[in-house]
């Protein structure tokens, strides 16, 4: 896909992966719709960002729990462009940490909610304006929790409710593609921990013992935690290089799911 004219909407676009996948498509030529809701205090930053970008850009503020409000953002999108070629899911409400102690059903219900409910609608009011596109591109971010759940290293950070909802995303990834196919491609990047998503910048991880961290790094095959722009490569791949996948789902955990099991050197054998 050729992006420079292009138009993206961005889901929790304020700051963190959602800024930074924002500002690299800004950089590509597209011209994007900048949703967030929470983290006020960081919006003055994150328009200065995208600023320096020198982007054609709009920031929207919208409630995406309260699903009556969602087609008025497309509606927004398609008031100030005229178009929609890609959408960014990238909206979820980050778990409840066990070490937070055990859910409570306020916490269940808004897991799934924005996790599940809020990607459900948003590509749902968005659809036809992707198809008529022809070239179509949804991403669908998810967390490995869907794949490892509560268990090894991570299951200190992972409760069971992010876990079924990150897995169910797969679900979702895989139904839309059939959906919206041959106009529209839906892929998945499913993340690991980096930085600023399950890492350093959130509180579950300052809850853990720096043994407990630790164990982390070393059950990662990379032995480090990824950065926003080991993001931003991987997503602009997918829309921008990747013409011919759909419904595929991109790991990018630096090996966190291979790390626990070793394999051995292979043996000199009995055959010369």
């Amino acid at each position: 896909m050729e992006l420079n004219g292009k138009v993206a909407l961005v889901l929790g676009a304020i700051k963190g992966i959602g800024e930074g996948i924002g500002l690299a498509l800004a950089r590509e030529g597209v011209k994007l719709v900048l949703n967030y809701f929470d983290w006020e205090e960081s919006l003055e930053q994150m328009k200065q960002d995208f600023e320096e970008t020198g982007a054609d850009y709009l920031v929207v503020k919208t409630n995406l729990l309260d699903t009556d409000k969602i087609p008025s953002l497309v509606d927004k999108v398609i008031a100030k462009f005229g178009r929609l070629d890609i959408l960014i899911n990238n909206i979820e409400r980050g778990g409840w940490p066990v070490v937070h102690g055990a859910y409570v059903r306020d916490q269940w219900d808004l897991e799934m909610a924005t996790t599940l409910r809020a990607k459900q609608w948003v590509y749902n009011s968005a659809l036809p304006h992707l198809r008529a596109s022809g070239d179509g591109v949804v991403v669908n971010i998810s967390s490995i929790a869907g794949l490892i759940g509560r268990s090894g290293p991570a299951g200190r950070v992972f409760n069971d409710g992010y876990a079924a909802a990150s897995r169910a995303v797969s679900s979702f990834t895989e139904t839309w593609a059939r959906e919206a196919a041959p106009e529209v491609r839906v892929n998945e990047v499913m993340l690991g921990f980096f930085e600023t998503r399950h890492g350093p910048q959130t509180r579950g991880w300052g809850l853990l013992t720096e043994s407990q961290r630790d164990e982390i790094i070393d059950h990662t095959l990379l032995r480090r935690l990824g950065t926003i722009e080991d993001v931003t490569r991987a997503v602009l791949f997918v829309v921008r290089d990747a013409p011919f996948m759909t419904g595929s789902v991109l790991r990018l955990d630096g090996g966190y799911i291979l790390g626990g099991e070793y394999s051995e050197p292979m043996p000199k054998g009995v055959i010369e």
